[in-house]
């Protein structure tokens, strides 16, 4: 949850400030049964279901593999990866002669006039100190410049010029022998301020950044000035802080719109825990479409394999009988960072599977880090079981829908180029009242996932090196009928359980919540044999295992995998104890996402992290019944205890997990941290049988306690630093106290501030402090679960639930919104939503 802190000449850190300035998840079927009718995949279960979302999840594994839809009609917008890049799904069902989409929208696509250095690099003269005024004329000479290869950037993953200063002055000089275009584009990305001159007049000013490559209309009169022959585009470029870039090109649009199809009608979209379920009229048709990622933590094997079902369902609607035929398009840019990256496509079959793959040439395998990247190394498949003999090719992504014919050949087993279209398309023959099933396997083989101390570790699912992808794309065909029944028995039983803890609001904030948090992990082993389930800093700033994000997300994996918590802790473990750093608290970080090397935060946050790191290692031990975890890391859990004991208390001028809202000293609720933390440490030891450590360290925390009720008193509330008591905060962190029954602070406290809370609501939701209206909804959920009442706690969660439903923000779930408008502030498809599971883990260890 990163403050924008970083020490800005450090490269680690350029991506993930760049982002900060914008805003600061074994049962065996014979193939030939597969394709039986399956009516309960479409069944509509009242009992566990959200109808309403900011993003809909429709492919959800990792931080790579992860495909939403960001309209409430699936057909109304191209789909998307988490980031909000283009990764187009396509679906269309033909209907007699008449084709319905029901799926995506065309992506509006560009073809290059003037190629940006990402598709082609190329030279320009710079310089870095500032020029004469005549630099932006044609005739300018400028010999004395430096000469360079664009992209330009501190980031040289990104830049073939590295530029660090606080001042870029660029000219690119090129020909044009075609100047007549009917609608012209500039493509763009800069950072930060930038002005542009094309043959010495100003064409774009703009005081901000652009983190990705935008596409501008030029209007007529910027088009007039490109000549025949020789053209110069003269740019200046501010660096304010944090990363640097420029790269420019032009393009023009391409059509690749098929006017002959029709919209077909969505009559009813709901969301479970692990599937999207979507309802369709198709003319005289009727659709259901079923997108599942079967994340079920207690199988980890079925957990990591990177395969997710797309599952279709078709029968008449008027009684008569239709002949139709069923499209499924997939782009392949699900398989790249930026769209000028070219991809090798192929098709060919394994055993009785008609597959598709796709993966750029390159095959960076491992290097890139940052916050907005998709995967570029690996390779994404489309499967279809041969039984249901469908057609596939490939064809560029312009044509895939013009090409929608069951006549479609293929030109080739293998295609290079970029904008391709994987093309399934399944004739369904006669339709009738009798519904037709059929699905199709989408997956991806990312070959190495995680970078952890220099060693580049498998996927989970093929940990040991001894499986393949068409393996594992064979055993999800075979084993269908079996894990859509196991996703439906969990989807009810997760829905009826939350219900049961809270209320049916509350069931379905945790249905929003569940592959969200889930797939912004990637489960791995280390080298050493440790199990490691590591986070990414989506949309914050690209950190991977990160502490205080590890802490918010805990409550779902401490309800159905405790070895999933420990995942998340044992990489800060091995850190401390391998000798690799070497401090008396807890680290931040592990690297930054895919590359865990070690610690990149470039300041330390150390009550946060030391208490989190305890309280969780006392969930953990809580969850299981016994401390034999917190055993093998006893000396490091007390070296952060004794640090918390002389350090926790009354904490010096310092950083928090809501480190966005700046530096706090004397912090009311981190001082709760602290005292929570000691507290765990006392439970842990008596656990053990250390009586002796356990009564100091009791005593120590309850003597604490005390204190701090008196410290933060501020009337009618307790206020958010001892020194100030005209402020007030959540006190989220007191829900340990009351969850694992530590019994530090007395009854009293929680509900002096409930009742204080409850007069401070606004629209959509409770406010984090008195400093700001923004919140974070985790916590929101975590402070209602300290609620002694029925009442109150459906105050507090009923605006978080209609943050949800009415924000005008159409991004997978941001944790960090405002409570007056219900916009995002920052942040998006992060784990930390894992947190809305608190209730239900306060139910479990309290009531049963």
């Amino acid at each position: 949850m990163k403050f924008a802190s970083f020490n800005k000449t450090t490269k680690n850190y350029n991506n993930s400030q760049k982002n900060m300035k914008k805003q600061i998840s074994k049962f065996g079927i014979k193939r030939r049964n597969i394709l039986l009718t399956l009516s309960f995949l479409f069944t509509i279960t009242a009992s566990a279901q959200l109808q309403k979302s900011p993003a809909y999840p429709l492919i959800d594994h990792d931080p790579y593999f992860s495909v939403w839809s960001f309209s409430d009609t699936l057909n109304a917008s191209t789909t998307k990866h988490w980031t909000g890049a283009n990764q187009s799904l396509i679906g269309l069902l033909k209907v007699d002669n008449i084709t319905y989409r029901f799926l995506g929208e065309e992506e509006l696509m560009y073809k290059t006039i003037l190629p940006a250095g990402d598709e082609k690099p190329y030279t320009v003269q710079y310089t870095e100190t500032k020029p004469a005024e005549t630099w932006i004329n044609s005739d300018f000479d400028a010999s004395s410049w430096k000469t360079g290869t664009a992209p330009i950037g501190d980031n040289l993953s990104f830049a073939k010029t590295q530029w660090l200063s606080k001042n870029i002055w660029v000219r690119r000089e090129f020909t044009m022998s075609e100047i007549n275009f009917n609608e012209l584009f500039m493509k763009l990305i800069h950072d930060d301020n930038c002005e542009i001159y094309l043959n010495g007049e100003q064409i774009y000013n703009y005081v901000g950044w652009l983190n990705k490559y935008n596409y501008f209309l030029l209007d007529n009169a910027v088009k007039q000035k490109l000549k025949k022959g020789k053209n110069v585009l003269a740019m200046h470029v501010a660096n304010t802080g944090g990363g640097s870039s420029l790269d420019i090109g032009f393009a023009a649009k391409m059509d690749q719109k098929n006017n002959t199809v029709v919209k077909a009608i969505q009559k009813d979209v709901t969301i479970t825990a692990t599937q999207t379920k979507y309802q369709f009229t198709c003319g005289s048709a009727d659709l259901e479409l079923n997108f599942t990622s079967p994340l079920l933590m207690n199988d980890l094997d079925l957990l990591s394999r990177p395969v997710s079902y797309v599952s279709f369902r078709v029968k008449s609607n008027d009684g008569r009988e239709h002949n139709a035929s069923l499209y499924f398009g997939v782009s392949s840019a699900l398989a790249t960072n930026t769209d000028a990256q070219e991809v090798v496509a192929t098709k060919y079959l394994s055993g009785d599977l008609s597959l598709l793959k796709v993966g750029t040439k390159e095959q960076p395998v491992l290097q890139k880090k940052g916050d907005d990247l998709r995967i570029d190394w690996g390779y994404a498949y489309i499967a279809s079981p041969a039984s249901q003999k469908a057609i596939q090719n490939i064809s560029s992504a312009d044509k895939a829908i013009k090409n929608f014919s069951l006549n479609t050949t293929v030109t080739g087993n293998t295609i290079t180029g970029k904008h391709l279209s994987l093309n399934t398309i399944i004739s369904l023959g006669k339709i009738n009242n009798n519904a037709k099933d059929n699905f199709i396997l989408v997956g991806y083989d990312d070959i190495y996932s995680i970078q952890y101390f220099k060693d580049n570790l498998k996927p989970w699912w093929n940990r040991n090196g001894n499986s393949t992808i068409e393996a594992q794309l064979h055993k999800a065909a075979d084993d269908y009928k079996d894990i859509m029944q196991k996703c439906a028995d969990f989807d009810t039983q997760m829905y009826n359980d939350a219900k049961a803890s809270g209320n049916d609001t509350y069931a379905k904030l945790c249905v929003a919540a569940y592959r969200q948090s889930i797939s912004a992990h990637k489960l791995v082993q280390s080298s050493q044999g440790d199990l490691l389930f590591l986070s990414k800093e989506n949309f914050s700033n690209g950190c991977i295992n990160t502490v205080d994000v590890t802490y918010p997300s805990a409550p779902l994996y401490l309800l159905y995998n405790p070895d999933l918590m420990k995942g998340m802790l044992n990489g800060i473990f091995y850190f401390s104890e391998s000798g690799k750093v070497s401090k008396q608290f807890a680290s931040h970080d592990l690297g930054t996402y895919p590359q865990a090397n070690g610690q990149v935060y470039g300041e330390e946050m150390p009550v946060e992290e030391s208490g989190n790191m305890i309280i969780l290692t006392g969930a953990i031990a809580k969850a299981e019944g016994n401390a034999e975890y917190a055993k093998k890391h006893w000396q490091t859990l007390t070296t952060w205890a004794e640090y918390l004991s002389r350090e926790g208390f009354d904490p010096a001028t310092q950083l928090c997990t809501d480190d966005f809202a700046g530096h706090l000293a004397r912090n009311a609720n981190l001082s709760v941290k602290a005292i929570v933390g000691l507290g765990c440490y006392a439970m842990l030891a008596d656990m053990l049988g250390d009586k002796a450590t356990a009564e100091k360290y009791k005593a120590m925390s309850k003597d604490m306690a005390n204190k701090w009720a008196q410290l933060a008193d501020a009337g009618d509330h307790y206020a958010l630093t001892f020194n100030d008591k005209n402020t007030w905060s959540q006190k989220y962190n007191l829900v340990w106290d009351k969850v694992l029954g530590l019994n530090l602070f007395p009854a009293s406290v929680y509900e002096k501030e409930i009742k204080y809370y409850l007069t401070k609501q606004n629209a959509f939701g409770l406010p984090l402090d008195s400093r700001k209206t923004y919140t974070k909804s985790d916590w929101i959920l975590w402070t209602a679960a300290l609620t002694v009442n029925r009442q109150d706690f459906d105050a507090l969660i009923t605006p978080v639930y209609k943050y949800i439903n009415e924000t005008p923000t159409r991004v997978p779930l941001s944790d960090w919104h405002e409570t007056t408008t219900g916009k995002q502030v920052g942040f998006q498809a992060r784990s930390v939503v894992g947190g809305y599971f608190m209730k239900l883990l306060d139910y479990k260890f309290n009531t049963h």
